[in-house]
């Protein structure tokens, strides 16, 4: 039985959001929400929480700490536990190298964006087609659950802006060009993909031109 909704949520505003360095000095999978980021996701809790109604739901997260505090806080608002809360590290974040110099990062970053995000791979990193990949072994588990009889009505998954973007793209075949183009997700964004009665995937947020199914 394949879910009413698949919805996902970037994580909240973290330390690394509003100090850049903090990717020199602290490992990325260890980088935490500030406040800021956990009344981000309270308030998406509260969302979910009415798009979800009374129907069952299940979990995917990324095991980063911010992804799941973000979780944490998103839980607390919707007043019933999930069928199943998973951590899955196909979702975290694209690794863009173990603790770069302040001046290395920068560098990085400024030559992703002239070679293009979805092909250039971070020295000792990886690159967007990397991640890319990394969601076509997630769905080959969602589409395990999907066969299940006790599959949940909706869908979860709390993870980071690139693994977002990823997943769109497999799921939707958009192109590299179209990929390149988008811009990162705002913290705690959601992306709500609705099934329709032939079954595919309509997907309703952030992208209103781009009512695509699939």
């Amino acid at each position: 039985m394949t879910p009413k909704r698949i919805i996902l949520v970037r994580h909240g505003r973290s330390e690394a959001n509003e100090d850049a360095t903090m990717y020199s000095r602290v490992p990325d999978y260890k980088i935490s929400l500030v406040e800021q980021g956990r009344e981000e996701a309270r308030i998406a809790g509260r969302r979910i929480a009415e798009l979800i109604g009374d129907g069952d739901f299940g979990v995917y997260v990324s095991p980063y700490l911010r992804t799941m505090q973000t979780k944490e806080c998103i839980l607390s608002q919707i007043g019933q536990k999930p069928v199943f809360d998973y951590q899955d590290p196909c979702l975290r974040e694209q690794d863009t190298g173990n603790l770069p110099g302040v001046l290395e990062a920068a560098s990085n970053r400024e030559a992703r964006g002239q070679y293009g995000a979805f092909f250039y791979r971070f020295p000792n990193g990886e690159s967007g087609a990397d991640v890319y990949d990394r969601m076509s072994s997630f769905m080959n588990s969602l589409y395990r659950l999907f066969e299940r009889s006790d599959c949940p009505e909706n869908l979860l998954i709390v993870t980071h802006s690139v693994a977002m973007r990823c997943f769109l793209s497999r799921w939707y075949h958009w192109t590299v060009d179209y990929f390149d183009s988008l811009p990162a997700f705002p913290n705690c964004h959601i992306v709500v993909m609705t099934r329709q009665v032939d079954g595919k995937y309509q997907l309703a947020e952030p992208m209103p031109k781009l009512l695509t199914v699939a």
